[in-house]
C-alpha cells in the first residue's frame, strides 16, 4: 500500500494493537476521516514478536476484539501465531484503513492554535490531522537498568525483548532479573534445562487466593487511574496485582526456581556480587525488567512533566486534548485497551464535531 500522506485527516491512529483496532473499530462508526499507521510489516501488533513458547494457555486472557469474537483457538497454540491471525481477519472484515508498514518519527503542531493541525511525520512522509490517537504500546521502550559492571561481564545479557525459547541456554547458569509475570514464565522454562538465579529489588507477592477481577482489578484501576491523572508515571500492572499462582508458577516453585534472591550490587566479568557480598558466577543475565510507554515520538509536544509522566483526564492529554493514550497506563490490559478506544472517539467526536 502507497501511504496516503495528501489527505487531511481528522484522526491519524498510531499503531494497530489492540488499543488501535479497537479506536479504528469505533471511528469508522463516526464519519471521521481516518487512517490508522502501522510500524509493523503484518498485523498483530507486539505479539508477532512474543517467544514460541509462549502459548494461549500461558498467556493472561485475552478480551474479544469489539464488534467480532476470537474463534475458538488452540490452548497449545503459540501467541504469535494465534493472536495475529485473530487481528489480520479482524482488520479484513472490519475493512479497516490500517497502511503499513509506516514508522513514526514524530507528532508536532503545525501552528499554535488549539484547533489547528498537528504533523505526524513518518519514514513515509508527513501526515496532517486535526487528531491523534496513540497507541504505540511498549514492546519498543524495553526497560535496560544501568547497573555498575555490566560492560565487564564476558557472559551474554539479554531482555524478555530478545527472549526465543529456554533451549538455548541448556548446562548454563542464568541470572533472572525482575518481579513480573514474564520473569516467572522464564524461570519455569529455563529452569527445565539450567540453573537459575532469581533476583528483584523487592520480595514478589503472590496471591494466595484467586484473583477476584471484580475486587482487586477494580481496586487497581483505580490506583492506575489516579496515578496517570495525577500526572505520575504508571508501572506496570503487575506491580499493583501482585503475581498469581498460574500452573506455571507452580511448576516454577516444585522446582524451586522460585527462591528469591535480593538484588545483586555489581556485575562482573564472571557473574555477579549478591548483597551478602558472595559471589554467584553466571553465564547469562536475563533482564525481565518490564517497558515503558513508546511515547517519543510525542516529545515534539512537550507532554511530559517534571515527574516524568503525561498528565491524563481519562484517554485525553490535558495538556493537548487533541491528543489521545490508549493502551496506557490504566487501559494496558486487553479489556482496558478495548474501553479506552471506545472512550477516546467519544471524546474527539465531541471535539471534532462542535
Amino acid at each position: 500500500m502507497t501511504p496516503d500522506t495528501g489527505t487531511v485527516f481528522d484522526v491519524v491512529v498510531l499503531g494497530a494493537g489492540q488499543a488501535g483496532l479497537s479506536a479504528a473499530f469505533h471511528l469508522q462508526r463516526t464519519g471521521l476521516k481516518f487512517t490508522v499507521l502501522d510500524a509493523e510489516i503484518a498485523p498483530g501488533g507486539a505479539w508477532r514478536h512474543r517467544w514460541e513458547s509462549l502459548t494461549m494457555e500461558t498467556v493472561n486472557g485475552i478480551f474479544d476484539l469489539p464488534g467480532m469474537a476470537k474463534p475458538p483457538l488452540d490452548p497449545q497454540e503459540p501467541s504469535r501465531e494465534a493472536i495475529p491471525r485473530y487481528f489480520a481477519e479482524y482488520e479484513r472484515q472490519m475493512q479497516l484503513p490500517v497502511q503499513r508498514p509506516v514508522r513514526v518519527t514524530s507528532v508536532a503542531r503545525v501552528d499554535e492554535d488549539a484547533h489547528g493541525l498537528l504533523e505526524v511525520e513518518t519514514d513515509h512522509g508527513v501526515f496532517r490531522t486535526r487528531a491523534v490517537v496513540n497507541s504505540t504500546g511498549t514492546w519498543t521502550n524495553p526497560v535496560l537498568p544501568q547497573f555498575p559492571g555490566a560492560e565487564d561481564f564476558l557472559g551474554r545479557q539479554l531482555h524478555t525483548r530478545d527472549y526465543t525459547g529456554f533451549e538455548e541456554f541448556a548446562g548454563q547458569r542464568v541470572a533472572v532479573v525482575g518481579g513480573g509475570i514474564s520473569a516467572v514464565q522464564h524461570l519455569e522454562e529455563i529452569s527445565r534445562v539450567a540453573t537459575t538465579m532469581w533476583f528483584t529489588r523487592r520480595p514478589p507477592v503472590f496471591h494466595t487466593e484467586g484473583f477476584r477481577p471484580e475486587v482487586e482489578g477494580r481496586a487497581t484501576i483505580e490506583k492506575v487511574t489516579a496515578a496517570a491523572e495525577a500526572g505520575k508515571p504508571t508501572a506496570s500492572i503487575v506491580s499493583y496485582t501482585g503475581l498469581g499462582w498460574t500452573d506455571y508458577a507452580k511448576d516454577a516453585h516444585r522446582r524451586g526456581a522460585l527462591e528469591r534472591r535480593p538484588m545483586f550490587t555489581r556485575i562482573e566479568p564472571h557473574g555477579v556480587r549478591e548483597a551478602d557480598g558472595s559471589f554467584s558466577s553466571a553465564d547469562v543475565i536475563l533482564w525481565a525488567t518490564g517497558f515503558r510507554p513508546a511515547l517519543g515520538h510525542l516529545a515534539p509536544l512537550e507532554l511530559f512533566n517534571e515527574l516524568g509522566g503525561i498528565k491524563v483526564s481519562g484517554t485525553e492529554v490535558v495538556a493537548e486534548p487533541r491528543v489521545h493514550l490508549v493502551g496506557f497506563g490504566p487501559s494496558q490490559s486487553t479489556v482496558g485497551a478495548n474501553r479506552a478506544g471506545r472512550d477516546a472517539v467519544r471524546r474527539l467526536q465531541r471535539l471534532l464535531t462542535h
